[in-house]
Order: structure tokens, then C-alpha cells, then sequence
């Protein structure tokens, strides 16, 4: 994903302090298989206490590795080479992925060739990087890296503070894999297989750390983030995305080291923040940042928050922000990202409700705007007839008002300009260097996380909610998300992304079941009648969900006969004809016989009603016609 870079702050200036240390949640990975492995003769040194791994070759088809989960890019490139006669290896974290059953970010390959052998033999490749060069070859409208055996070899010379000597008995082959691998961040990330012996290399006990679900470093922690501070980033990140625990010295040395990340150029901080964010581990992610105070640095206002919340750096509680990044991650993968314009409008949105808090509809009916490219007249009649209870553990969200239809276009209007404010102070230094001043004992940090061009991007997103807009803005047609579209920021589905998730935080899928707040001590508990129904009204109000959004205008309704909801087009052909079919819907459907029936006695005691007094009106309507036609005959 293309990820801008313009900068417009200075350098930010930050006082760190010591955290206490703290574990992360272990979660063991259940997929990987137990296997025989062939072990290297290797040499017994200890290195700091610790004995060197042994080397290991594992079979890649008893670990469940097959050439068919290799994307078809890569296969090409590896082919390429291959019939070239150099060596190639799939390398990194494609292979603990693999091994993990779980889709690959994108594959990465190393070759014995040189790069200049890598440009030759593709048309369309280019070397980038000056620290570390690489080749990006373009396949089919995708980037494969490849990387050379002989750049590493050239970057042996450079003195390493650790000292890890090779096994003297291991042949040439053997020895220049483990030499990239030692280089490599985290064991985990140290496997080489190759697709043609169907092998898999373990120099740095790699396989181990994987069946313990563990991250660690390859060299002693502390040195490892000394060479390169990215890795406490991409420790994070690794960890929220394969729920892996982090390894006690490992962590130690994340939290000790933590202020050393703003030696990165902020382009290289967004492009972390959003691997960790838009790929479908954002909640898990944001809870690693805070517990080891990372948080603080990198998005101090959202730090505030977890502050002001009570929240523990080691809380396995929620609140609305995580539950913002919950609700988003179940519609996002590694091989399914968002633009970064997205969980920015995220973090914009909610600090605009933690600041204020808003009514719940008027905060839905805002994220129904938005899906309707700014049709807030139909959001809010929508909104209006929803009458399920949100979930009411967040203090963001106040309970419902009895607003009118202008009262809350203008409460949806100044939620619009409020996030656009958001946008702007998350993005101004002195405003982001305050954002922290009430806590004198955490680090203070004017870091602007967000560069201008991603503001203005972001702030695209909301242009559509407003009272007149010379540009008309076209809401998304049906319910299933274009990944590609939403990868590039194509702003209708961005929209419709950021709608559904904030809807569904709102009013969670789940709401009937038990479950108790943490704000307040409530209890929601399942109705013994339908939720929708109102025994007042009941042709007012609509069964509610999120897919009800597609096709919002002409659409079909189909109506109960027992407590005459209407049920819109929403629904699919299959449910329309089921209802058709039974005469109920999905809610009465449950219902005991006794309720059903009691229900129907009703809608049909208002029906009846409703029929007399139109048959009442309609009969006066024919009297005063007749009384009028009489007067004027009788007129001379």
C-alpha cells in the first residue's frame, strides 16, 4: 500500500520514564504439527548462558507446506531464477506464516544471484534501499522482493556488538543461510524453505519459538533494538497479529528502549502504525502499545483517554475505542488491508465523542449519512425508527432524546464539523505536545503522527456531511466491500466501511445477550416479545440490521401478520418468501404459539380500527359531496 510521507514538524522532543515490566496473554497455535527433524552437527558453545540451537531441516510436507499456497508472482519469480540456476528460498515471516495456516502479508525471497543478475532477468525490476538494497520485481500488478545472498555476505564485514560463532563442520550452503538468518530480527522470522527440496531451514530455533507461541529476538534483545529500533515496532505488531506472547527480556528491553522509535523518519513510523492497524489486528495492537508505553509516545491523545478511563496498562477489559478497532478488524486480513485515511477517521472520530458525548442515534444516524454519501434527511428517518437499546458501557454514547427530525440533522451537521476539529488538533504539534500535560510523570512527546497529505485525505471522508455540497457524493451499491477499491481510499467504500463499523459498535450484533457494563451496572437481558415491536405502533417501526442499508430506496416490504412489522427489501428472496410463506417474521417466528396469537389479535384489533375510521371518513367525505351538489341545484 502506497503510504504518503510529506512532513510539516520539526523534530519532536520526548522525556521518557521507566514502566514497569509486564506479560502478554500466551495463546499456543493450534495448526502446527509435531515433526521429526534432522539435526546438523553443531558446536555446544554457550553464548551468554544459553546453548546455540541446533541446526534442523524439516520436511515442509509434515509440516503442511505446499507449493500451491505460494502465490502465482512469486512463483514466477522463483521459477525465473531457479531455471537460471541460481538457489532461491522463500525466507521470513511467509514461512511462519505457512507454517501457522494463515495468509502471508506478502513473500519475500532471497537468491545466491547478485541484484544486477536479479535486473537482467526481469524487465520490470528496480533496486531500492541504500542501508540494505533489494529488488522490487513487478508480477502481474503485484512487488515481489528479492533479496541476495551476496548483499548480506558484503554487509558481514560490518562489526556486530554480539559474537555468535558458526559451527566449524557445516558446509558452504549451510553456512550462508545461517549467516542471514543471524541478521534476521526474531527467531521466528530466521526459517528458509526451499520449494524445490521441499525443506525447511531452522538455524535459530525458530520452529521452538513458534510451538511455544513466542517472540524473541535472534541476538540479545537490547543489542537487537539497538541496530535497528524498527524491531520494537514490528515486535508489537508480529505479537497482536499471531496473539504471541513476548519474551521476558524481549519485552524488558521494548519498554526500556521504547523512546528510541522517534529516531525513525515518520514516514517509516506511519507505514508500522498502519501495518499494525489496517491489516486486521488493530485492537490487539493498541493494547500492546499501551501496556508498554508506546501508546504514549505515538498517539498521546489517545493515551489520554486509556488514562482518563482508568484503564490498566495490563486491562483485558474494553471501551469504545477498542471496540471501534474490534468491530473494524473483523472486516480486514493481512491480504485485506485498509488506507490509512480510515483508522485515522477512526481515531478522529472517537476522540470527538470522548470529548462530548453524543446521543446514540445521533451518532448513528451520522454514520448512516456518511454511507449514503450525506443523505441526512434519509439517515435520519432511518435512525429515527430504531429502537433496539445501544450498548451502553461506553460514556461516549448518551441515552436516546427525544429529538426532532431538525434538531438532530443539526446535532449530525456540528458531529461532522466536531471530527473535523478532532482532525486538525491531532494534527498540530503544540496541541499534540499538551495532550499529555495533566500527567507529569508520563513522557511528553510532540510527535505529529499524520502527515498532511493523510490529513487531507481523512478529512475528504466527512466533506460529505454538510448542509449544501456543490459536488454531489453517491453512496456504495450492495453490501459486499471491494478490498482493492479499499486498499486504494476510494472514498465510497471507505465510507461504507467506517459506517458499518461504528453502527455495529453502537448496536452490537449480539445485544440480547446477558452481559454487564462497565461504566454502569446494567444488564441488558432478552425480551420475551420481539424488540422491535411496540404494542403503541405497530406499523412504525422497522426490524433494524446493518445489511437493511442496500438498496435503501424502492424497496419492497413484506408486512407480519402478527405484529405487523414491516420488514424491508433489506432481506433476501430466500427470507422474503419464507415470511410469505408463514405469514411471520424471523422475531414472531419465535415466539410461543400463545404470544403469537395474542400478538395477532391485536394488529388485527388495530387494523380493524384503522379500517373503520377510513370507512367513517370516507363516508363523510360522500355525505358532505352530496350535501354540496344539493346546494348548488337548489340555487336559483
Amino acid at each position: 500500500m502506497a503510504i504518503a510521507t510529506l512532513k510539516f514538524v520539526c523534530k519532536p522532543i520526548i522525556h521518557p520514564r521507566p514502566a514497569p515490566f509486564q506479560c502478554v496473554r500466551k495463546v499456543v497455535p493450534k495448526s502446527v504439527p509435531t515433526v521429526e527433524v534432522e539435526e546438523c552437527s553443531g558446536s555446544s558453545r554457550e553464548q551468554e548462558n544459553k546453548k546455540v540451537p541446533a541446526w534442523k531441516k524439516l520436511n515442509s510436507k509434515e509440516l503442511g507446506l505446499r507449493n500451491s499456497m505460494i502465490t502465482s508472482p512469486t512463483k514466477k519469480v522463483l521459477n525465473m531464477l531457479k531455471k537460471k540456476g541460481h538457489d532461491v528460498y522463500l525466507v521470513g515471516g511467509c514461512v511462519r506464516d505457512l507454517i501457522l495456516k494463515q495468509t502471508p502479508k506478502d513473500f519475500d525471497i532471497i537468491t545466491s544471484a547478485d541484484l544486477k543478475e536479479v535486473m537482467r532477468t526481469f524487465s520490470w525490476c528496480e533496486i531500492v534501499g541504500k542501508r540494505f538494497p533489494i529488488c522490487h520485481v513487478h508480477v502481474d500488478g503485484t512487488i515481489v522482493e528479492v533479496s541476495s545472498f551476496d548483499t548480506s555476505r558484503s554487509k558481514s564485514s560490518m562489526r556486530l556488538s554480539h559474537h555468535i560463532e558458526a559451527p566449524s563442520d557445516c558446509d558452504k550452503e549451510d553456512y550462508l543461510r545461517w549467516r542471514n538468518c543471524l541478521k534476521r530480527d526474531f527467531t521466528i522470522n530466521g526459517l528458509m524453505f526451499d520449494p524445490y527440496a521441499r525443506i525447511v531451514y531452522d538455524y535459530m530455533g525458530g520452529m521452538e519459538d513458534i510451538l511455544k507461541a513466542k517472540v524473541r529476538t535472534v541476538v540479545p534483545a537490547a543489542t537487537s533494538f539497538q541496530e535497528d529500533c524498527a524491531r520494537i515496532l514490528r515486535a508489537i505488531r508480529i505479537a497482536a497479529r499471531l496473539r504471541f506472547t513476548i519474551s521476558r527480556e524481549t519485552a524488558q528491553s521494548v519498554k526500556n528502549l521504547s523512546y528510541s522509535v522517534l529516531r525513525l523518519d515518520k514516514g517509516r513510523l506511519l507505514m508500522e502504525m498502519n501495518y499494525m492497524l489496517a491489516y486486521g489486528s488493530g485492537e490487539a495492537s493498541l493494547r500492546l502499545l499501551w501496556r508498554f508505553g508506546l501508546l504514549d509516545i505515538l498517539l498521546p491523545f489517545q493515551a489520554v483517554y486509556f488514562v482518563r478511563q482508568g484503564f490498566r496498562r495490563r486491562g483485558k477489559g474494553t471501551n469504545m475505542l477498542l471496540s471501534f478497532f474490534s468491530n473494524l478488524d473483523k472486516l480486514l486480513a493481512p491480504d485485506r488491508p485498509c488506507h490509512s485515511s480510515l483508522w485515522i477517521a477512526i481515531l478522529a472520530l472517537h476522540k470527538t465523542l470522548s470529548d462530548t458525548p453524543r446521543d446514540a442515534v445521533v451518532v448513528a444516524a451520522f454514520s448512516l449519512a456518511l454511507h449514503n454519501g450525506g443523505k441526512i434527511s434519509e439517515a435520519v428517518d432511518i435512525a429515527r425508527r430504531i429502537n433496539k437499546p445501544h450498548d451502553a458501557r461506553f460514556p461516549e454514547l448518551l441515552d436516546p432524546s427525544s429529538l426532532d427530525e431538525e434538531d438532530l440533522e443539526n446535532e449530525i451537521l456540528d458531529l461532522a464539523e466536531s471530527v473535523k476539529g478532532s482532525l486538525l488538533k491531532m494534527t498540530t504539534r503544540h496541541l499534540v505536545s499538551g495532550a499529555m500535560c495533566d500527567y507529569p510523570q508520563a513522557p511528553h512527546s510532540d510527535l505529529v503522527l499524520i502527515p498532511l497529505a493523510m490529513y487531507l485525505k481523512a478529512l475528504s471522508i466527512f466533506d460529505c456531511a454538510k448542509v449544501s455540497a456543490g459536488k454531489k457524493s453517491f453512496s456504495k451499491q450492495g453490501r459486499k466491500i471491494d478490498y482493492e477499491s479499499l486498499a486504494q481510499g476510494d472514498l465510497q467504500e471507505v465510507r461504507h466501511v467506517l459506517a458499518r463499523t461504528v453502527f455495529e459498535t453502537i448496536y452490537p450484533l449480539h445485544q440480547a445477550r446477558d452481559f454487564e457494563g462497565n461504566a454502569a451496572n446494567v444488564r441488558f437481558r432478552p425480551s420475551p416479545l420481539p424488540v422491535h415491536v411496540k404494542p403503541n405502533a405497530p406499523n412504525q417501526d422497522i426490524a433494524w440490521d446493518w445489511n437493511s442499508l442496500n438498496d435503501i430506496n424502492n424497496r419492497k416490504c413484506v408486512t407480519c401478520d402478527f405484529c405487523g412489522k414491516i420488514t424491508t427489501g433489506g432481506i433476501t428472496r430466500a427470507k422474503r418468501h419464507q415470511m410469505g410463506v408463514r405469514g411471520d417474521c424471523a422475531a414472531c417466528h419465535k415466539c410461543p404459539k400463545e404470544v403469537k396469537e395474542t400478538l395477532k389479535i391485536a394488529f388485527l384489533n388495530k387494523k380493524n380500527e384503522k379500517d373503520a375510521y377510513l370507512k367513517d371518513i370516507e363516508d363523510l367525505d360522500k355525505e358532505h359531496e352530496e350535501v354540496e351538489e344539493i346546494s348548488k341545484t337548489s340555487k336559483p
